[in-house]
Order: structure tokens, then C-alpha cells, then sequence
């Protein structure tokens, strides 16, 4: 796999790392609430749901530090599948949460899918 296309989906894992901290372990902190648009009474509200939702994106993470790390075609089996997760999941949460999304999420994962496929 190209050095770019490690890169990339080394930047997409660590992205979804910190997602999974704000969402478990800092939701309801202020520049958490910032980041996610909420107020404090929301993100109450909602703490274990959020909680949920990270480890969803820590399992997205895992997905593509395994595929990062084992050799192929395992390694690129799994960048396929974990970088099309993250598009799809993407493309849902813009379509129902956020359009910003769409750029934080799907645009990275759709970059790193082709990089992947270019590479191989």
C-alpha cells in the first residue's frame, strides 16, 4: 500500500478514536457540546446513547488500525470494508444529523477508499 494511502487511513482510525472520547467519556463536557451543537440538558439527556455511538466508532477505528497493520489480502479486505462503513455511515448520520458529516466523515473515508484501491 502507497505511504498516502496509510497515511490516510491512519488519520481516518485516529479521527474515529476521538470521536469515540467525545461521545463515551466527554459528551457532556462544553466543548463537546460545542462541537455536537447540543445544550447541557440534551447532552444529559442523551449520555449513554452517546456512549453507544462511540464505541460503534471505536469498533470503526479497530476495523481499519487491524486492516492497517495485518498483511494482505486480509489488510486490504478490511481497508475495503471498514473505509465503506465509514462512508456509509457517514452519508446516514449527514442525511439525518448534520451535512458537516458528509465532510468529516464520508469525503476522508471515500478519499482513503480510493487511495486504497489505487494502491493495490
Amino acid at each position: 500500500m502507497s505511504v498516502t494511502a496509510s497515511i490516510v487511513v491512519w488519520a481516518i482510525a485516529c479521527l474515529h478514536v476521538y470521536i469515540l472520547v467525545l461521545e463515551m467519556f466527554l459528551w457532556t463536557a462544553p466543548r463537546t457540546r460545542a462541537v455536537f451543537g447540543t445544550s447541557a440538558e440534551f447532552a444529559s439527556q442523551t449520555k449513554a446513547l452517546a456512549a453507544n455511538q462511540g464505541l460503534y466508532n471505536g469498533f470503526l477505528a479497530a476495523g481499519l488500525v487491524w486492516g492497517a497493520v495485518v498483511s494482505d489480502p486480509v489488510g486490504f479486505q478490511a481497508k475495503v470494508f471498514f473505509l465503506v462503513c465509514v462512508a456509509v455511515a457517514g452519508l446516514y448520520g449527514a442525511a439525518t444529523a448534520s451535512r458537516r458529516i458528509l465532510f468529516v466523515q464520508t469525503v476522508p473515508a471515500l478519499v482513503g477508499l480510493a487511495l486504497v484501491l489505487l494502491a493495490h
